[in-house]
């Protein structure tokens, strides 16, 4: 396998690749980008006739199906053909300030002390993935899309709304990240 496919890409090759999906799409047939709209299309083939949010023409968005079973046939082969078997890299100093938190286990691109079925039961794991998951959720349909929906369609659209949303959620992850997960860690 050709060495420039095992490493990580540049800011200056990921991005604009990312950034080209845009216009891609919008040139194809005028589809926007977004992950979480696919939660709603997938409710609505499944329950179509149950709740008014849901009975609209989700078949045309059906390319949406697709576009996330390519991420996660993508997830797959990216670990299963560049899968790496030493453990991550972890600085020195964020080891230490884990293994304050009881995280040592650095094995895995997750750590096992959070994302394990046997950690799922306890309080820390409880608020991180239950609780996390649903103001993710949530905060989704608040927000009337995801950041990959308003911080790269909606902001290449300066649409107003993408850029308080992305601001939205990069606000809240330095809150989350600097002042809420410490303490959720600490339980």
């Amino acid at each position: 396998m050709p060495e420039w496919i095992r490493h990580p890409w540049p800011w200056y090759v990921a991005g604009p690749l990312i950034g080209l999906i845009v216009p891609t799409l919008l040139l194809i047939g005028n589809k926007h980008f977004g992950i979480s709209a696919n939660l709603r299309h997938a409710c609505a083939a499944c329950f179509p006739a149950r709740i008014p949010f849901f009975q609209y023409e989700w078949k045309k968005e059906i390319w949406n199906f697709f576009f996330v079973g390519g991420i996660f046939v993508g997830a797959f082969l990216a670990v299963w053909l560049l899968a790496n078997p030493d453990p991550v890299a972890v600085h020195p100093a964020l080891t230490k300030e884990l293994a304050g938190y009881g995280i040592t286990d650095h094995s895995k691109l997750l750590p096992p002390e959070i994302f394990s079925f046997s950690s799922l039961f306890t309080l820390r794991g409880l608020v991180l993935l239950v609780g996390g998951g649903f103001l993710v959720g949530f905060g989704t349909r608040y927000a009337g899309g995801c950041t990959s929906g308003h911080s790269i369609m909606g902001l290449s659209n300066l649409q107003l709304p993408s850029l308080i949303a992305t601001i939205s959620f990069m606000a809240g992850g330095f809150i989350m990240a600097n002042w809420i997960l410490p303490f959720i860690l600490s339980l």
